[in-house]
């Protein structure tokens, strides 16, 4: 079971869900495959990449992490996770 934390939306379990499975994605793509506004998921990448559970090797583009995938295997307590902003 996935321990999410207080900060985190339905949409960041939906973007490290596509991450997982695609390896990466750009919050165009990321969108328009869950249905949701591309803005929103640029700015719910930026926050998911500020706790390290994803990463941005280049503008616009993410990679999930190791953080991010032990959270979607229900290893990592997403309260447990510090801001680097």
């Amino acid at each position: 079971m996935r321990k999410r934390a207080e900060w985190m939306t339905r949409a960041d379990d939906e973007i490290l869900e596509y991450l997982g499975a695609q390896g990466a994605g750009t919050p165009k793509s990321i969108a328009d495959e869950i249905d949701r506004n591309n803005n929103y998921i640029g700015v719910r990448c930026r926050k998911l990449a500020s706790y390290g559970l994803v990463e941005r090797p280049s503008r616009g583009f993410y990679v999930i992490t190791d953080a991010g995938t032990a959270y979607l295997e229900g290893e990592l307590d997403a309260s447990t996770v510090s801001d680097d902003e």
